[in-house]
């Protein structure tokens, strides 16, 4: 598995603003500023949607004197490319490791452990089929 580059990380703040674009369709500075789910300067947003757009995971279209942004990449691409980087990182590439973490670490309620539980046994059956 291969790391991702510091280019295709998202830093918090950016992932946040990812966010607001998956659930919208083209948003200028303001509106992406408007439904953060906190106080930041204009300026500030801006600047991470210029990050974003260098980096490749938003385009922007000019209308009128305002940019329109809208994502290039979507939330499960992005969530792949993390977990694969996570798993590089910090568990040798280990999905299992981190499964075990988890639990160890209680991380996963009882629920989601059977619902875990019932994804794998339903993917055991359909690669006996």
């Amino acid at each position: 598995m291969a790391r991702l580059k510091a280019n295709d990380q998202l830093t918090p703040l950016e992932l946040e603003i990812m966010q607001v674009l998956w659930l919208n369709d083209a948003l200028n500075v303001q509106s992406v500023q408007q439904q953060l789910g906190r106080t930041l300067a204009y300026t500030t947003v801006q600047t991470m949607l210029n990050i974003l757009h260098r980096k490749g995971k938003v385009e922007r279209t000019l209308n009128e004197k305002a940019y329109f942004y809208r994502p290039t990449v979507s939330r499960g691409e992005i969530v792949s490319q993390t977990v694969e980087d996570l798993l590089a990182r910090l568990f040798g590439g280990s999905a299992q490791s981190l499964v075990m973490s988890m639990v160890e670490n209680e991380q996963l309620t009882p629920d989601e452990l059977s619902r875990v539980n019932e994804i794998i046994e339903k993917e055991a059956g359909d690669s006996n089929d």
